[in-house]
């Protein structure tokens, strides 16, 4: 093996062992490498392409004496670059899920639900029985589905009178349950 061989198989290797450290932290930080909230796995995937190109992009800028430090500095940088974009890419579907977002009042809420005035809590709750999900805080409020017994979910808000709660999925509040059927988790 020459020396050429020898230096570039250690680069690689220390390529592929930062891409590795820095997904191994991925999951540690709230699903991700920089903690994204929103369910999917595309910010891992661009967690890895990113530490990978990264990794390339490292090597050839760095000089012939530090290419093992430059690929290993490419592949954290483009991990960390590759995960926010992938990020951006579950908070952008997870938008399409619900139909779209607007925000009102401090609130992100999808197209389908009527912004009201809330007092903000951030907790979790449990449904005692099936419940309705409403477009509005009312029983009137269009019905967007219903809510199964034991699901505990999150709680953006609750009306002034306390009578409904605001649910909440991937900070975008989705519908509205009757607080008389829930307790706090």
């Amino acid at each position: 093996m020459t020396i050429t061989t020898k230096i570039k198989t250690i680069t690689l290797t220390l390529g592929a062992a930062a891409t590795a450290l820095s997904l191994a932290a991925a999951p540690q930080a709230n699903a991700g490498v920089v903690g994204c909230k929103a369910s999917g796995s595309k910010q891992e995937v661009g967690a890895v392409l990113g530490g990978l190109l990264g990794a390339v992009a490292g090597n050839k800028i760095a000089g012939k004496g530090d290419r093992g430090t430059g690929t290993a500095i490419g592949a954290v940088v483009g991990a960390g670059a590759g995960s926010a974009v992938g990020c951006g890419m579950q908070k952008n579907e997870a938008a399409k899920q619900v139909g779209g977002v607007y925000k009102s009042g401090g609130y992100r809420y999808a197209q389908t639900v009527q912004a009201a005035p809330l007092v903000k809590m951030d907790k979790k709750y449990v449904t005692r029985s099936t419940v309705n999900l409403r477009a509005d805080a009312s029983t009137r409020g269009e019905r967007l589905g219903s809510v199964a017994s034991g699901t505990t979910f999150q709680a953006l808000g609750r009306t002034g009178d306390g009578k409904w709660i605001l649910v909440g999925q991937d900070g975008v509040g989705v519908g509205y349950v009757s607080s008389a059927y829930v307790y706090r988790a």
